[in-house]
């Protein structure tokens, strides 16, 4: 009977390095596939890579390749969605775990979670069909596939992920930090934001980090509402082209050096969800201490 336990213990043991192994190995292919493509230019056909970054053009058709424009329209999609949806996110997280009725909570938890499981490209159709033509009569603009419309649905999508995980890091701060604020005459409001949310920060902060993730990743709802366009913006109602955009609309029918080019965004891009983490490792290490 022992030797039989152990031998069941020896290949369950067995079958989760298994599975270890492929979900780490599944990575490093991934990762390593991705860069050899993406580097070959680079590496073997002696295309600049300071010119590739800080490009202007994005020209396939004449050998230009400059994702500048990308970069930018990444970051100020990304920031200006953090901007809306951050205040936002952490506020409902606040509502839901600090002031509403337990039915109330209960119920907006439930829709937080819906919102959650609507697919990417239902989000774009209804920008498509609601924000768009909005910013277009409201701003009296040619057209209102803009920045603006990709900050606004990006500032939405980034809501369930943000409020879940804020909503967990504040429902973990101890009762007695509460208790022993409202015990030394702090109000409620005054116990939240000078208690209970400097104690969730680590949370909160990681809340944030996940949210800008989802928003610099995400690519169909975007494709419906940035007008790609590969310039650099020089308005909030300017068409932009992201980094997964470029990707995504050229990557079906590119091939040679230009599909190894849209390989060495997915690079930058890459880089960019790396530095992400190493932020959130940090702000964690240091919010913890």
């Amino acid at each position: 009977m022992k030797g039989a336990k152990y031998a069941i213990d020896a290949a369950s043991e067995n079958i989760f390095k298994l599975c270890a192994l492929v979900a780490v190995i599944s990575l490093l292919v991934i990762i390593g596939f991705v860069f050899y493509k993406g580097l070959t230019p680079f590496i073997s056909k002696g295309y600049s890579f300071f010119d590739f970054i800080f490009g202007r053009e994005w020209v396939p058709s004449a050998d230009k390749f400059g994702i500048l424009p990308m970069i930018l329209a990444s970051i100020y999609g990304t920031l200006g969605s953090l901007i809306i949806g951050v205040p936002v996110g952490i506020m409902t997280a606040v509502f839901i775990a600090e002031i509403a009725q337990k039915k109330v909570a209960k119920v907006l938890s439930q829709g937080v979670e819906l919102l959650a499981g609507i697919p990417s490209v239902l989000f774009g159709v209804f920008a498509l069909g609601v924000i768009v033509p909005a910013i277009q009569d409201k701003l009296n603009l040619p057209k209102g596939q803009s920045l603006l419309a990709i900050i606004i649905v990006l500032s939405i999508m980034m809501l369930p992920t943000i409020i879940s995980v804020a909503e967990t890091a504040i429902r973990a701060v101890p009762n007695y930090y509460k208790e022993a604020s409202l015990a030394l005459g702090a109000s409620k409001i005054e116990t939240i934001f000078k208690v209970i949310l400097p104690a969730a920060k680590s949370g909160i902060l990681t809340a944030v980090v996940l949210g800008t993730g989802r928003a610099i990743g995400e690519t169909m709802a975007v494709i419906l509402v940035a007008g790609n366009s590969p310039v650099i913006p020089k308005s909030i109602t300017d068409g932009v082209r992201p980094l997964t955009t470029n990707i995504a609309l050229e990557m079906g029918y590119a091939f040679g050096t230009h599909e190894e080019m849209l390989f060495a965004t997915g690079v930058v891009l890459f880089s960019f969800i790396l530095l992400l983490n190493f932020i959130l490792a940090k702000i964690s290490a240091k919010a913890g201490n």
